[in-house]
């Protein structure tokens, strides 16, 4: 016999309180990012999967002003740059990707990238994923401001500081969204 639904969503149960915490955070209180902290973001973002242990996800880490206000000139929703205290430039070689494939990258990155995201938020900061990839226009926007190798994809960049506010934990579950046993 087909298992039917189960009942209605419950509560947000209090052990996945680090994911339903991570929200899009846009505004951003005064003051620096530490090293160790930033090391620590990025060490849980290449703690993700990646198809046939390729990893190829790579990484530039912008402080400086200039640097983040150039790069939310060619970011249509990127405007928070401009006061986040840090900017993590987030990119894919496609030549360490499984079998050179764009999906396998997109698919390895974005798992890194969710990664940097929680870490963020577990660690009391604020973040944001700004998208690049696909959009050709910014794409070259950063090829040309960071003087990309051909084999480095731009996919997107991550706007952190400690937050002005903190969002309200949340999920966005719906259970039209879910089908059970079949379509």
């Amino acid at each position: 016999m087909p298992r039917t639904a189960p009942p209605a969503a419950s509560p947000l149960n209090p052990r996945l309180m680090p994911i339903f915490r991570r929200r899009s955070v846009r505004r951003y209180r005064a003051g620096a990012i530490p090293d160790r902290v930033v090391r620590d973001l990025l060490a849980a973002a290449m703690a993700a999967p990646s198809a046939v242990e390729t990893d190829p996800w790579r990484f530039i880490v912008v402080r400086d002003r200039a640097t983040l206000r150039r790069i939310s000139d060619g970011l249509p929703h990127g405007r928070m740059l401009r006061r986040a205290p840090l900017g993590i430039v987030v990119l894919g070689d496609i030549e360490r990707a499984h079998a050179r494939l764009e999906s396998y990258l997109l698919q390895d990155v974005s798992a890194a990238i969710e990664n940097l995201l929680l870490a963020a938020s577990m660690l009391g900061l604020g973040a944001c994923w700004l998208g690049v990839h696909p959009r050709p226009d910014r794409i070259e926007h950063l090829r040309r401001l960071f003087e990309l190798p051909p084999n480095i994809v731009p996919i997107s960049v991550v706007a952190v500081g400690r937050p002005a506010a903190r969002p309200a934990a949340r999920t966005r579950y719906r259970e039209d969204a879910v089908h059970w046993e079949r379509w």
